[in-house]
């Protein structure tokens, strides 16, 4: 019998213990100690991804929780966070590709170690190694050939939206820019906050690939606003590399995600005049102003690259669940925030599993009637664009 795992694996780093920034712009709350604490009490995760490791800053403050005896190495690759979350260690890495576009890809490895041979070695190619998500001056494939080479888990990053991602900006197929062996060594595929299997699974290329759905949380709050539910024997990077192989059973059961109208990057949008394209007419040029400053919405682009009209997903494909988080529902403050996680333990016991009469006892029926609707998916959205976030609204009904 496999064990079910909440998983949340693109978690970033805002600053070191040291007071040194690690990611700008972040929360200075955004410490390694800070996301363990917010992971494993508040919200109720299991494993957690944190995707700046490559920095030595952040090695250093990973290496002080282990001498403290908070973080406990696991044989198999990770680290134990007071005895029940996995601790992963992550990097999240800028490649620039043929075309002159960006894409992030994130790189696992199953210890500190293993991390630290890698960061020295990509020293001689980014120029400052402190900081997340730099620049690492080469192409993908050339990336892969070099991560492969440290027991990594490479993960293109949220893979759609339209600033550095690569089929956002970089290309209409992964296989006009990797060679089958490059392709062959990605072990998942991270949707990000705009997309969702049915989009993703209107390209053909994408049928064998595990996907994954996280965070990307730049903030304490936005840790577990998307995460998985991994089906696997026990805590371990090396069960999670099985996991997302879909080897000896282990699998990903369950994609929870913001429903794709939610995502910022939604619908493409106009940044000089403020138009949103809710039809998806829009050319080159905006409509409304005539201007050329038109931000690709992932919708709009995963339209003119898909292969089907509808998706084809493949047997193995888990269902994906439009979870929308508790900062999304309408008049839930910090007061009612306070009460039901004081009654329940964890986000992810309110979004998942007590039942309406206890919320409504704790925070009131309306508030118990949004987190229902948001569990079942009934719930009624506005959607986003243009870098603004869509919203959850009150319904006559």
């Amino acid at each position: 019998m496999l064990n079910q795992y909440f998983a949340d694996l693109h978690i970033h780093v805002g600053m070191s213990e040291s007071g040194k920034w690690v990611k700008i712009p972040t929360s200075r709350r955004l410490t390694v100690r800070e996301i363990l604490s917010e992971a494993a009490n508040r919200k109720g995760m299991d494993i957690v991804g944190i995707v700046d490791a490559l920095s030595p800053l952040v090695l250093a403050d990973i290496k002080q929780l282990v001498s403290e005896g908070l973080l406990m190495p696991v044989n198999s690759g990770g680290y134990i966070y007071k005895e029940h979350m996995l601790l992963v260690l992550g990097a999240e890495i800028e490649t620039r590709e043929p075309n002159g576009g960006l894409a992030h890809t994130l790189v696992f490895v199953p210890d500190i170690e293993t991390m630290a041979a890698f960061s020295n070695y990509m020293c001689r190619f980014i120029r400052n190694i402190n900081l997340s998500s730099q620049n690492a001056h080469m192409p993908l494939n050339q990336l892969i050939t070099i991560a492969g080479n440290f027991d990594a888990l490479i993960v293109p990053a949220h893979v759609f939206t339209p600033h550095k991602s690569l089929y956002g900006v970089c290309c209409d197929k992964l296989s006009h820019i990797l060679g089958d062996k490059e392709l062959n060594q990605l072990a998942a595929i991270e949707l990000g906050l705009s997309s969702d299997s049915d989009m993703a699974d209107r390209i053909g290329e994408l049928s064998e690939y595990t996907f994954i759905t996280n965070s990307d949380a730049h903030s304490l709050d936005k840790i577990a606003r998307e995460y998985n539910i991994f089906g696997m024997e026990a805590l371990s990077f090396a069960e999670i590399a099985k996991t997302l192989a879909r080897s000896g059973g282990r699998q990903v059961t369950a994609n929870y995600g913001l429903d794709p109208r939610l995502g910022k990057y939604h619908h493409t949008f106009c940044s000089n005049c403020a138009f949103t394209d809710t039809y998806g007419l829009t050319g080159n040029c905006c409509p409304q102003c005539g201007g050329s400053s038109l931000v690709k919405g992932v919708f709009d682009r995963i339209n003119e690259i898909a292969d089907y009209p509808e998706p084809r997903h493949p047997a193995y494909r888990p269902r994906y669940c439009y979870q929308i988080p508790l900062e999304f529902i309408p008049g839930l403050g910090k007061k009612n925030m306070a009460n039901l996680l004081e009654a329940f333990d964890t986000e992810m016991n309110i979004l998942h599993y007590v039942t309406y009469d206890a919320l409504a006892q704790v925070a009131g029926s309306k508030i118990a009637d949004f987190i229902i609707c948001a569990r079942t998916g009934a719930a009624a959205i506005t959607a986003g664009g243009g870098g603004i976030y869509g919203r959850m609204v009150k319904t006559d009904g």
